[in-house]
């Protein structure tokens, strides 16, 4: 009797793959667009680097920046730049499959499992009905943000009808989609004191941030959180706390800091640390100078933009629900139990092995790259830390680095942008195709641990 091998998937079909080919091409379009003259003010071409950083910054939805937008790009630029980011937010694979049921009104199964792998959808069968309430919650999100700050834009702040609502369509775009993308040299920061636009942007980025799944159960759930999913529930259990202790912490460090909070009033220094503590989530804006932050501060948010926001959302990071799986697992072994329960939910091993997964492969990719970062600039450890996870988990703030490093600095923030927007347990999955299913268990022996 010969046995045979099982049947493995031609790379090309596999789903990770056409996920990262979908990224790879959108961020070679942008990058050509970039690099014409009709997107840039002066009419030149762009440098080649500079039109790849960008569009990779874009289509990752992460905000990092080497040259300043408004000055820089023209409106064309400007529109190719929301459109990337877009694009990125969607997912290549969401935008495809809808482009497919409405051409064709049918989704073959192959596109189903890349749309499925994208959008984190539990079931296959629901894709086209999932997709459909993703792209109309997206738009109608962006629509009611858009008016909004156009309004403000015009009684606030005088701007013409067609400005405003530019500038409202634009910033819309890039808060709900985790961007941090600005058309003012100084980002948001002239907009500190006010509540209409940075509290606008804030609910824009924790929405956009929340994950697709987490707020399709809040939407039915709202009135009944005892029939919140494990994922809803350890999301937004945890990133209120986030928030809560990122906005202690902000106001704790920086309440005197006479370059940050020290010249505003009460009230201006507890919005502006409630913005700078949603935007470590991946959001990217700042209505403080970060350059001027004390290292602590660096710090408090190294850590919650290596945690980032929700699973399946624009945010970027290892993602808020890993963090929380992690803390559960520790509770876990402390208190000797063989089991990782949550609530009334027991977690799967799966589930485990993949939050470590995720965590270590982040944490591996940050320190090989701050390495390599220290290497090639002149920069100190604690700027190259900041701007290496603000890469990796595509988050858009800055100490104020990016532009001034070397080139290669600007290839390995580029690789960064792209590895943490399509994760890396995809990005592994799609150059090591081949799954192996292992029909013996070996000897198990207990080892020393710590």
């Amino acid at each position: 009797m010969t046995l045979r091998r099982p049947a493995v998937p031609g790379r090309g079909r596999h789903p990770a793959v056409v996920i990262v080919a979908g990224f790879g091409a959108a961020v070679l379009i942008g990058t050509l667009l970039l690099a014409t003259p009709l997107a840039t003010t002066e009419g030149d071409f762009s440098h080649w680097l500079t039109a790849l950083f960008t569009a990779t910054s874009a289509v990752c939805v992460t905000g990092l920046i080497v040259v300043d937008t408004p000055t820089h790009w023209s409106v064309f630029g400007e529109v190719v730049i929301a459109v990337l980011i877009q694009i990125g937010g969607l997912g290549i694979m969401t935008l495809a499959t809808l482009i497919m049921v409405i051409v064709s009104g049918r989704v073959g199964l192959r596109a189903r499992l890349s749309a499925q792998l994208e959008t984190k959808s539990v079931v296959a069968a629901d894709l086209r009905q999932v997709l459909r309430k993703v792209v109309v919650f997206s738009l109608v999100c962006e629509a009611a943000v858009a008016v909004v700050l156009t309004g403000r834009f015009i009684v606030g702040y005088d701007e013409p009808l067609g400005r405003a609502a530019y500038l409202g369509a634009f910033h819309a775009v890039s808060a709900f989609n985790n961007a941090g993308f600005a058309l003012w040299p100084d980002n948001l920061m002239r907009f500190v004191a006010d509540p209409w636009i940075s509290l606008t942007v804030a609910v824009a980025v924790i929405v956009g941030g929340l994950g697709y799944p987490v707020v399709f159960d809040l939407l039915r759930h709202w009135r009944r959180p005892s029939r919140w999913s494990l994922l809803t529930r350890v999301t937004v259990g945890l990133s209120t706390l986030l928030l809560g202790a990122g906005t202690m912490a902000f106001l704790a460090a920086e309440w005197r800091n006479p370059g940050t909070m020290g010249p505003l009033d009460d009230s201006a220094k507890l919005l502006s640390a409630f913005f700078a503590a949603v935007m470590p989530r991946s959001g990217g804006f700042n209505t403080l100078d970060i350059g001027q932050m004390n290292p602590s501060s660096w710090l408090v948010t190294d850590v919650l933009m290596f945690i980032g926001g929700g699973s399946a959302g624009t945010a970027g990071g290892i993602k808020v629900t890993t963090f929380g799986f992690l803390l559960f697992m520790v509770w876990a072994e402390l208190r000797g139990e063989t089991q990782v329960n949550i609530g009334h939910r027991r977690l799967p091993a799966a589930t485990q092995r993949q939050a470590l997964s995720i965590s270590l492969l982040g944490f591996f990719l940050v320190t090989v790259s701050s390495l390599l970062m220290l290497t090639i600039t002149s920069h100190g450890f604690d700027r190259v830390l900041f701007e290496v996870i603000s890469a990796f988990t595509t988050n858009g703030l800055s100490t104020g680095i990016t532009a001034s490093t070397t080139l290669a600095g600007h290839v390995l923030l580029s690789l960064l942008m792209f590895v943490g927007r399509i994760g890396p347990l995809t990005l592994g999955s799609a150059l090591a195709l081949k799954q192996r299913t292992r029909r013996y268990e070996l000897p198990e022996e207990r080892v020393i641990i710590g």
